[in-house]
């Protein structure tokens, strides 16, 4: 499912047009990639929690030439799922 689709699925459900479902769609994932890269943690109870995560640095290699490399630490962005949303991918 890609963005039209899922645009086209909270209308369904929402009983709005397709136009105010994008509107409020874009606006929560861009408030969520505000929040997240603040620093802050987003939780959204049932479905999943996203924050960031430091990744220390360490070293890697070229592919092209096996050369060993440092690969600088960074932030990434980091999902997990919830309970809910676990239980409802994989039923007991």
């Amino acid at each position: 499912m890609n963005k039209g689709e899922l645009v086209d699925a909270v209308a369904e459900k929402a009983n709005v047009t397709k136009k105010q479902a994008d509107a409020v769609l874009t606006a929560a994932i861009e408030s969520i990639m505000d929040a997240v890269s603040a620093g802050q943690k987003v939780t959204l109870v049932g479905f999943g929690s996203f924050e960031p995560r430091e990744r220390k640095a360490r070293e890697g290699r070229n592919p092209k030439t096996g050369e060993a490399m440092e690969i600088p630490a960074t932030t990434v962005p980091a999902f997990s799922a919830g309970k809910l949303f676990k239980e409802k991918v994989a039923p007991k």
